[in-house]
């Protein structure tokens, strides 16, 4: 008795009347415009705290500009952007997961560190939770200095806290540049690389 084998195609090609030339279902990807406001509101909580651990030094400065503001200010932006920066990211993490799940990089290219496509949306994505999870904490140990440890003292975070958040500075820059590479190297859901690469026609495939 013959047994015959039916070729089926993945289950994610079944979105392919879904998709645009981008390989997703909406015109513009969501994840790199979330990573960025991410970014933002992580940088802003980090510089205003270390603003208002600095604040005695910086007092004269404010007191001759005649502004009005207080130590306590800038700890209060400090701590609603990151809390901000933890909610979105979540949003961030899973609009990635999402679009990397729909991803089709250009075949054949090897990026300028020497990974593969798969190799480096691997390492984005398991650095992107890592990076997810280390914010999450952060944002916790920021509460707890200041509604517990810290609540009566002027300077509301602890050096140590301030240290740490600048590393992740680096650490967000240095994940961020594979990211990039999936984008300018390997075309991931960009609409003119990847219409180059079916042979379309920019001319005519773009308005």
């Amino acid at each position: 008795m013959a047994v015959s084998l039916l070729q089926t195609e993945a289950p994610i090609q079944q979105l392919g009347d879904w998709l645009g030339p981008n390989d997703l279902p909406y015109s513009l990807p969501i994840h790199p415009n979330l990573v960025h406001f991410t970014i933002g509101l992580f940088v802003i909580a980090i510089a205003f705290d270390i603003v208002g651990a600095l604040y005695p030094i910086e007092k004269r400065v404010f007191r001759f500009l005649a502004l009005p503001i207080t130590r306590a200010g800038f700890h209060d932006v400090g701590w609603y952007n990151l809390l901000a920066c933890a909610i979105v990211s979540f949003f961030t993490v899973a609009a990635g997961f999402f679009e990397m799940l729909l991803a089709v990089p250009l075949p054949g290219v090897t990026s300028s560190i020497g990974l593969q496509s798969m190799e480096t949306m691997l390492w984005h994505g398991v650095g992107g939770v890592a990076i997810l999870v280390a914010i999450i904490a952060m944002t916790v140990w920021r509460g707890y200095q200041r509604f517990l440890w810290r609540r009566d003292m002027g300077r509301q975070v602890q050096w140590l806290y301030l240290l740490v958040g600048l590393a992740l500075f680096l650490v967000i820059g240095l994940h961020g540049t594979l990211g990039a590479e999936l984008a300018a190297e390997f075309g991931v859901h960009i609409t003119a690389d990847q219409l180059l690469a079916s042979g379309a026609n920019l001319r005519t495939a773009l308005p």
